[in-house]
């Protein structure tokens, strides 16, 4: 019998004579965490649709505990023991946290003859049992589109944990959670090891990786680049396997002169959200916001973005008081928002990059009701060429794109309106190394145009790397304010894991 609980050998696809896998092999021991790494586009997740059923493979052999498999649908490899956590969550948001959590495989009453009716109140209980187990705070009974993205991530990751498989796929687990959930993570993926089950492991948070990993394995361009420990692999060797190249700076901080105060917040007060948060953002300052899931940042800045309508507080830009009651009037005011979930909202993906991208613009590009083509397209080219957006055309259609360029054509929408704040909420979610240096390079571009950022990310590194300040919000109150020459993971964490106000 094979060592291995999964081998997966010469695997190969092609979409349309493109070849998107080439002879790639990986396998999995049981109680290993083994990661796979590599840019958006490299093929991991194609690999992972295979091992589920979701594509069929051109070509090679999976092997499950020894025995060849060949899933035609996820129920297939759910079946057979193997679960996965989406990169892209597709929840049914009309229905319960409970019933949402047991779909597929419902509690039933037991003494009702031939007739199978759900028990509504046991899966409640268990779904209660499971949040308890794990550390997470969610009412059952909740409806799922009233979860913010972090909460959604956190249920499918329980959701998955909780099927008692054997292999386990969690491809960008962590996207959108912040530290304190995932170090809640580690310890079911722990739980897990011990009970021999394996763990794929796909992420591009490089600390993540050394820290969980037992073996390493990198892809690039569709192809095997190579497999090793954890312990032989350094961040550094790793980002050069991926991208090909070294990238010597990963944050590149850009020293600027702050201007003067563009954005000023006072009194925000959003109930059962936040609570009276005030600060301000000056002219070319990068600050940045932390927190825990639940904390009120996003639903902070949607309100100054005129998303949701402030209860109490006000909102000043360049000094003057300004009621946002609509996303219109900060566009007007030249504000921007590029929200957390760019597929539910950021972008059109039924569209084009080229509608994408000019979307916010269309009333600058007609006349007299029609849109200017010729204009439309020089701008658009513009933006595509700035941000390094990596398309077959303008034409192609915006789901087509990996998310790293998906994330850029986001963050072009909003540049082509030539804004003067930029609120950015986690702008690198699941997006790869080399895709976010590109981010990080043009964040430090803005600020040294004197263009003023606000910025939510759950990458506490991140956020030390690029800000000028940050705030921490717990609870939804602000909890505390840390200059530069402070920052440290651990001042970050303690002001953000507090739920009263610093003094």
């Amino acid at each position: 019998m094979s060592e291995f609980l999964l081998e997966m050998r010469n695997i190969d696809k092609s979409f349309f004579q493109v070849k998107i896998l080439d002879d790639i092999n990986f396998d999995l021991l049981p109680g290993e965490v083994h990661a796979l790494v590599g840019e958006n586009g490299a093929g991991k997740s194609s690999l992972m649709k295979i091992l589920m059923g979701i594509y069929s493979r051109d070509a090679g052999t999976i092997l499950l505990d020894g025995e060849e498999v060949n899933f035609h649908t996820p129920r297939e490899a759910l079946s057979a023991g193997i679960a996965m956590i989406p990169q892209e969550l597709n929840p049914i948001l009309d229905m319960q946290v409970a019933e949402y959590l047991f779909i597929g495989r419902e509690i039933t009453h037991t003494n009702m003859g031939p007739v199978s009716i759900v028990d509504h109140k046991a899966q409640i209980e268990q779904a209660k049992n499971l949040f308890e187990d794990t550390g997470v705070d969610i009412n059952p009974r909740h409806l799922m589109r009233n979860l913010s993205v972090a909460q959604i991530q956190l249920i499918e990751i329980i959701k998955a944990i909780s099927l008692d498989s054997k292999v386990i796929i969690m491809d960008e687990p962590t996207s959108a959670i912040t530290f304190k959930e995932v170090d809640t993570l580690f310890e079911q993926i722990r739980k897990l090891k011990t009970k021999g089950v394996g763990i794929i492991y796909i992420s591009h948070k490089m600390e993540e990786i050394s820290e969980i990993a037992d073996r390493i394995t990198v892809l690039r361009d569709g192809k095997w680049i190579g497999t090793d420990t954890a312990q032989n692999l350094s961040k550094e060797k790793i980002i050069k396997m991926m991208v090909g190249r070294e990238i010597k700076e990963v944050y590149p901080k850009v020293k600027v002169e702050l201007g003067d105060v563009a954005l000023e917040v006072r009194d925000l007060l959003l109930k059962d959200k936040f609570q009276k948060i005030s600060f301000s953002l000056r002219n070319g300052e990068v600050l940045g916001i932390a927190g825990l899931v639940g904390a009120g940042r996003s639903e902070l800045v949607e309100t100054i973005f005129g998303i949701s309508k402030p209860e109490f507080g006000e909102v000043l830009v360049h000094g003057k008081p300004i009621k946002i009651q609509h996303p219109m009037v900060a566009i007007r005011n030249k504000i921007a928002l590029i929200t957390e979930d760019r597929s539910a909202t950021g972008l059109n993906l039924k569209t084009t990059v080229e509608h994408n991208i000019s979307f916010v613009q269309l009333s600058k590009l007609a006349r007299f009701g029609f849109i200017n083509n010729k204009l439309e397209r020089k701008k658009v080219e513009q933006m595509v060429g700035k941000l390094r957006i990596k398309a077959f055309s303008l034409k192609s259609m915006v789901n087509s794109l990996s998310g790293g360029n998906q994330q850029k054509v986001v963050l072009a929408k909003w540049l082509l309106s030539e804004p003067e704040i930029i609120i950015m909420d986690e702008p690198t979610r699941g997006i790869d190394v080399g895709a976010k240096r590109d981010i990080y390079l043009l964040i430090g571009e803005l600020a040294k145009a004197g263009k003023a950022v606000l910025m939510i990310s759950s990458e506490i590194p991140e956020l030390i790397g690029l800000c000028d300040r940050i705030i921490t919000m717990a609870g939804g109150r602000l909890t505390g304010e840390i200059p530069r020459d402070r920052f440290s993971q651990e001042e970050i964490m303690h002001y953000a894991s507090k739920f009263e106000v610093r003094e």
